[in-house]
């Protein structure tokens, strides 16, 4: 299906040509790559730094509990009362179907605080916690 050279039909060619298409698809492609990681930059919080063991690509469909460095809490981007937050984390991840819950807790956050919501996750039943962090920069 290339193009015709000399003898054979004359008149239109009815090939469709794709490379606009390719070029539009490219370009949609790098602003998706670029916008995709800032799309849950809701809550800012300084996460402690690890090497780096595999990247997790948060999305909204994931159940993503956030605690600031002044105990706010966050599900997703809606703030939560603490009182209400068990009960608000297990209708997210029966609604969501999900059986992970991904922790953010802010780096100036002490310890025991992260202890205790870690208790009280488990005491509810959820024992899937995956605590996110952030990559150590190579120097």
């Amino acid at each position: 299906m290339g193009m015709q050279m000399g003898g054979g039909k004359k008149g239109p060619v009815s090939d469709i040509n794709v490379t606009p298409l390719v070029d539009v698809m490219l370009v949609l492609l790098v602003i998706f790559m670029v916008t995709a990681p800032m799309l849950f930059s809701g809550i800012d919080l300084k996460l402690p730094k690890t090497q780096k063991v595999n990247t997790l690509g948060l999305k909204p469909e994931l159940v993503v509990l956030s605690v600031t460095g002044n105990e706010d809490y966050f599900l997703g981007k809606v703030g939560v009362n603490k009182k209400d937050l068990l009960n608000a984390i297990l209708q997210e991840m029966k609604s969501k179907n999900a059986d992970v819950i991904y922790l953010r807790a802010d780096y100036g956050l002490k310890y025991e605080k992260v202890a205790q919501l870690i208790a009280s996750l488990k005491k509810a039943g959820i024992s899937n916690i995956a605590l996110v962090t952030e990559a150590e920069s190579s120097k």
